[in-house]
């Protein structure tokens, strides 16, 4: 074996630089290292943070999400309920004008006022612009239509003429009335005694209860005072019941009341006098009138407003 080499101190202090540049850098690595490592904590410190952040940021963004979705369902309910009120208002006025166009012809035979109601009606459903009233519209256009070409009756008008006839019945002369003599002027008071004045007024009041007179009818029925006032009364009531008729529209009836009333003006009253005559003759002209012509009715028109209004009430 042979011996070591003793070493140089040069070499020995090479060898020491050496190892103190490997330490030193070895120190510089650990210390890049650490620095590293703590830059990379700090960072994923950081980023741990903002990660948070973020996760507040969106929870805070998801509340305000779902906030502005329930409002903006709370919006779309308001709008559908004031909608559905809008559509239920209508509805409800569109229906009260439609009873009262019903009215009209039931009982007046108005045509011409149920057809302006029936185009007042749907002009105000035209206003709303909702194609779910189409359904509503489409009967109503339905019965427009057959309110147009329906045949009418002015029972208005006809009515007032009766009734213009009922008020004149108190006026017109009686055919008793007529030919009774005018009362001449009184004569001269005469300057008598008393008895003689007592038997004249004796005698004046037995002429009264008993009275002939030419009245140039020989088939006039002879009537007491009492009876002017039910005779009258009378006529009224055929006039009136040729009211009811009317309204009722039976013709049969109609007819026969006003014959009736034109018998009894014929029978009763002064022929010769203008009033009578002009009475007769209206009379006349009246009983001519159809007023047997049904009025069409609006059914279609009132189901389809309360279908509808019922269907949608229940939603």
């Amino acid at each position: 074996m042979e011996p070591t080499a003793p070493t140089s101190p040069r070499d020995a202090a090479g060898t020491q630089r050496r190892f103190s540049v490997a330490l030193l850098l070895a120190i510089l690595a650990l210390v890049a290292v650490a620095g590293q490592w703590y830059d990379s904590r700090h960072r994923f410190k950081e980023l741990r943070q903002q990660t948070s952040e973020m996760q507040m940021q969106l929870a805070a963004i998801e509340d305000r999400l779902r906030a502005a979705q329930d409002r903006q369902s709370a919006l779309e309910s308001l709008y559908q309920e004031l909608s559905r009120s809008s559509d239920q208002a209508a509805l409800a006025e569109v229906e009260q004008t439609l009873l009262i166009a019903d009215q009209q012809l039931q009982i007046a035979g108005n045509v011409k006022a149920a057809l302006a109601a029936l185009q007042a009606a749907d002009t105000r459903l035209a206003r709303s612009n909702r194609p779910e009233l189409t359904s509503v519209r489409n009967a109503l256009a339905r019965d427009i239509e057959r309110l147009r070409r329906a045949p009418t009756v002015d029972v208005a008008g006809i009515s007032a003429q009766l009734a213009a006839i009922r008020s004149s019945v108190v006026t017109l002369p009686l055919a008793v009335e007529k030919h009774l003599p005018v009362n001449s002027s009184p004569p001269a008071p005469i300057v008598e005694s008393a008895w003689r004045q007592f038997a004249r007024a004796l005698w004046q009041e037995f002429r009264s209860l008993i009275r002939i007179q030419n009245a140039g009818q020989t088939d006039m029925t002879l009537l007491a005072p009492e009876q002017d006032f039910f005779l009258r009364e009378n006529l009224k009531l055929r006039l009136l019941d040729a009211r009811l008729a009317l309204l009722a529209h039976d013709e049969a009836s109609f007819k026969a009341d006003l014959t009736a009333a034109q018998s009894a003006l014929m029978r009763y009253f002064a022929a010769d006098d203008p009033a009578v005559a002009a009475t007769r003759a209206s009379l006349q002209q009246l009983a001519g009138s159809r007023v047997g012509i049904l009025p069409p009715d609006i059914a279609g028109s009132l189901a389809a407003v309360r279908d509808y209004r019922l269907a949608h009430e229940t939603q």
